[in-house]
């Protein structure tokens, strides 16, 4: 039998990562009964699936080649029903431009790569928990 409690508790997060790597890591490190994870497979899918679903938090993978996590980013901040969904985004270190644009676009947190392949789960929560702009998250 199961908890019927178990479901209450479970955060969903919509994960618009198309690297294989870089989703492994989201799965493995967030596949607890504690997460739902929705992969967004197509551009629309994020907007789609973010009005759908209403997800706890948004995972952005700056660099992707597939989706266009700036589009989006813009998408989520012109909508009000989307504004207060947190964002969790990771990008080359390197690349300076990507990190002050993402951080224009409002994402609520962006790490280098390394950093999000070490603490995936722990910054998933750090953005749910601190969903407020902070000059830290800056």
């Amino acid at each position: 039998m199961t908890d019927p409690m178990n479901h209450t508790n479970q955060k969903t997060i919509l994960v618009a990562v198309t690297d294989l790597f870089f989703y492994t890591k989201v799965r493995d490190a967030l596949r607890q009964p504690d997460y739902q994870l929705e992969k967004a497979r197509a551009q629309q899918d994020i907007i789609d699936k973010a009005l759908a679903m209403s997800p706890d938090a948004i995972i952005f993978n700056m660099n992707d080649l597939t989706l266009d996590a700036f589009l989006a980013l813009e998408q989520l901040k012109a909508d009000p029903r989307l504004t207060g969904i947190p964002t969790l985004a990771f990008a080359n270190h390197e690349e300076v431009e990507t990190w002050n644009r993402a951080k224009a676009l409002g994402v609520t947190k962006i790490v280098s790569r390394n950093e999000f392949s070490a603490r995936t789960r722990e910054l998933v929560k750090e953005v749910m928990n601190n969903h407020v702009i902070t000059s830290e998250n800056l």
